[in-house]
């Protein structure tokens, strides 16, 4: 179920639009035979610039001015004979938009088809979802405690532990003797693993259901974790460590998560070659013993009946010991300090901009309101900051954002620009005036009404199938939200006033509490940060530690 991987991390941005980049071309220029986004050429693509018609106009005239008296007489013919022939085409095509009359169909309520609810007298939860249309049944265990509940000391421990659970297999089936029977019944059985669960999940024919479960189940409670596929798991992650800083994107992300949470917080702490090496085979018995003990959520989906699944549930499940509470976090976040942090990366020719500050979760009331307004501001082609950055000003490959709103803590504020080097001043001091200008700016009407038609309109792609539904009634039930919580929320969305959506940005827009991270080549970029006007450039040092080695032994005489 690859729904499930959304629930091993507490982010929930707002959505970040990638699209080419519109250059700021000069006037009357076409460009060819391609155009470069993100360092790739793209052929046969040509753009006509016409932001600046004054100087366009001055452009023309100084390149009539050394024709001939008689080409340009006869140029001057052409170009009326031109105009007269194409303003009836213009003129019609401004008065007739036929698409503006295509009957748009009202939307259908929305009532996604809820999934069986049991909880056995061990306060274990099983959901019971049919969907007869293929001769497929998929299923999952989710089991509470993540990297979150790591020891410092062995960040990266969950990690290690979701790729050696699954490959180490059972006492009674190696993991590389499940890999073959699986492949020979195209069933799959997977491990997974994030901030705050970890989870078995599989799938497979209706045949093969039986024995892909007996096999899921067993790995679920009875793994044996082999030395040697922890040895390879921690091989592949060092692999990852010494790679961080390979890819400007992943490098503003984690880095800016730490201004909002700190370095050392259970969100941003990042494994370290120490760290993993630290983990023992005991460390994941350990671990597996200490979660597996917890309210496990159990989903089931396919093509089944409900009375024959549900009695197999019990006869694997109502044995299990009464589930242990999970321990409630209790995390205090500051916020991030104000100001301007710079990474320098000179082997790129483009920044990436991280604008942010802390956000809200879900239980907060006026996260309907926050959604429309992270619409407005960046969320598609529409919103404020594409408009602005990209359509008129040619500034940025990507460009949007949002308040931030997770499950379980609060998400952060978050605004990215991915801009040319020369362009990083700008393009952030332009994304600033557009958060700001959230307060000063009043919102339209016309904003409000096409952001609720988006999201809305997006309910249709997210919960269309049984299955998302199922995955999210899942998700819910790990979070403790109410099983109606999607109803609700359509509903709040729906009943939202520009007068409410002035109020919440007044309420949450703090410019002045943002951070700035830039990460991107420090040569190129001029003029310098310093013109922000956002106080000193901090500069961020994302060197990789690498392990202390062990003092050589004297050796005797």
């Amino acid at each position: 179920m690859n729904q499930l991987h959304e629930m091993h991390t507490s982010k929930a941005e707002a959505p970040i639009h990638f699209a080419p980049l519109s250059t700021r071309l000069k006037p009357s220029v076409v460009t060819g035979p391609g155009f470069t986004t993100c360092g790739k050429t793209h052929p046969e693509s040509h753009e006509v610039s016409g932001h600046d018609f004054s100087r366009a106009e001055s452009s023309t005239k100084s390149k009539w001015a050394l024709a001939p008296a008689g080409a340009f007489s006869i140029q001057r013919s052409i170009v009326a004979l031109a105009v007269a022939l194409l303003a009836p085409a213009a003129l019609n095509a401004q008065q007739s938009k036929p698409w503006e009359k295509i009957p748009i169909p009202k939307l259908h309520d929305f009532k996604p088809q809820q999934p069986k609810r049991i909880q056995l007298k061990n306060g274990i939860v099983l959901f019971l979802q049919e969907d007869h249309e293929l001769p497929f049944i998929s299923g999952s265990v989710l089991v509470p405690g993540g990297s979150h509940d790591e020891d410092l000391a062995k960040t990266g421990l969950v990690e290690l532990y979701r790729q050696a659970w699954r490959t180490s297999g059972t006492a009674k089936l190696s993991g590389d003797a499940l890999d073959d029977l699986l492949e020979a019944k195209a069933a799959h059985i997977e491990t997974e693993g994030g901030e705050e669960s970890t989870s078995v999940s599989w799938d497979s024919l209706k045949g093969d259901a039986d024995q892909v479960f007996g096999l899921a189940l067993d790995l679920l409670l009875h793994p044996k974790f082999n030395a040697d596929k922890l040895a390879l798991a921690q091989q592949q992650l060092a692999t990852g460590i010494v790679r961080r800083n390979d890819e400007i994107g992943e490098i503003a992300e984690r880095e800016s998560a730490k201004l909002v949470y700190g370095p050392n917080s259970p969100y941003t702490r990042q494994p370290e070659l120490a760290t993993i090496g630290a983990v023992t085979v005991g460390d994941l018995s350990a671990w597996h013993d200490r979660t597996i003990g917890g309210k496990l959520i159990v989903a089931i989906g396919g093509d089944f009946d409900s009375v024959a699944m549900e009695a197999k549930l019990h006869a694997a499940f109502d044995a299990l010991p009464p589930v242990k509470p999970t321990p409630a976090h209790h995390e205090v976040f500051p916020g991030p300090t104000p100001g301007v942090s710079f990474i320098d990366k000179e082997d790129v020719n483009q920044s990436n901009v991280e604008i942010v500050g802390l956000g809200t979760d879900r239980h907060n009331p006026d996260v309907p309101k926050l959604a429309l307004m992270n619409d407005i501001l960046g969320g598609g082609f529409a919103s404020r900051l594409m408009q602005k950055i990209r359509t008129e000003r040619g500034l940025a490959y990507a460009v949007g954002g949002g308040y931030g709103f997770a499950y379980d803590h609060p998400a952060f504020f978050r605004v990215m620009v991915l801009t040319a080097s020369a362009n990083t001043v700008e393009a952030t001091t332009l994304a600033m005036d557009e958060i700001a200008g959230l307060t000063s700016r009043g919102f339209t009407q016309d904003e409000l009404d096409r952001a609720k038609d988006n999201i809305l309109n997006s309910f249709l792609f997210r919960y269309d199938t049984r299955e998302k539904v199922l995955a999210e009634q899942e998700r819910l039930e790990f979070y403790g939200y109410p099983a109606n919580y999607l109803e609700t929320y359509e509903q709040a969305l729906k009943q939202v006033t520009l007068a409410d959506l002035n109020a919440t940005a007044k309420k949450y827009i703090h410019p002045e509490k943002l951070a700035v991270l830039v990460v991107g080549n420090g040569p190129e970029i001029k003029p310098g940060l310093d013109e922000l006007k956002l106080g000193p450039v901090h500069t961020v040092d994302i060197t990789i530690p690498m392990p202390k080695q062990p003092e050589e032994t004297e050796k005797k005489p």
